[in-house]
């Protein structure tokens, strides 16, 4: 198979396609880009690989596989549907997060930056260094700054990968919190229990909403 991406389209979604399934992790423009630079040629322009990576997602719709765009990049991923039958491929149970642990990631999601005072305040209790651990060690959340106030405790912040692994580009796509508020009552702060079972079930919840619990009413961390 003589192809040649860069004069056909047609080859240039095929060698897109061979690239993105055989990737570990999500693919950017810039690295897709890298496959067709030459020496004697720029390579090809960004608007160009969308097109293709448009027309590519358009070509596997329907299917059991699906090309999708995240926050890290472009990549291929199962859909959500067929999920309960390829969890019965899995030697493996996934990681099974505490309600404490999905309470804070909630809270930064939504309030960030936030220090974890503003996570004590808003949760009412005080946060155990293992669960900031925890979802760094996940790469959900990082440190983004500092607070300017005495001690300059750290801000924390959800990361990329955090929106990849919710299938999400940017923050912009988190459901609002009124929205949100309707899956638990008042004075609940439990998940509900359909939800509960999909959450800690599955490596990567389908949706943000499993995830909020109490943050629907707490007030927004001063910023100084």
């Amino acid at each position: 198979m003589n192809l040649q991406p860069n004069d056909h389209p047609d080859d240039l979604k095929l060698v897109l396609e061979a690239a993105l399934l055989a990737a570990v992790e999500p693919l950017t423009l810039a690295d897709l880009k890298r496959m067709f630079e030459q020496e004697s040629q720029p390579g090809l322009s960004g608007e160009v690989l969308r097109r293709a990576l448009d027309e590519l997602r358009g070509a596997w719709h329907g299917r059991g596989v699906e090309l999708v765009q995240v926050a890290d990049g472009w990549r291929f991923q199962t859909r959500a549907e067929m999920q309960p039958w390829l969890s019965r491929l899995k030697n493996e149970k996934p990681p099974r997060y505490s309600r404490a642990v999905l309470e804070t990631l909630a809270i930064i999601a939504y309030r960030q930056p936030v220090t974890r005072g503003d996570i004590e305040d808003i949760r009412g209790v005080s946060v155990n260094p293992n669960i900031i651990k925890t979802l760094e060690e996940r790469g959900w959340i990082e440190a983004i700054g500092h607070r300017d106030v005495p001690g300059r405790p750290a801000l924390f912040g959800t990361t990329g990968h955090f929106l990849s692994d919710l299938g999400l580009v940017t923050l912009s796509e988190l459901p609002p919190l009124e929205e949100l508020g309707n899956l638990v009552t008042p004075d609940e702060t439990a998940l509900i229990p359909e939800l509960r079972g999909e959450l800690l079930d599955n490596d990567v919840p389908q949706t943000f909403g499993a995830v909020i619990e109490i943050v629907r009413v707490a007030p927004a961390p001063e910023i100084t």
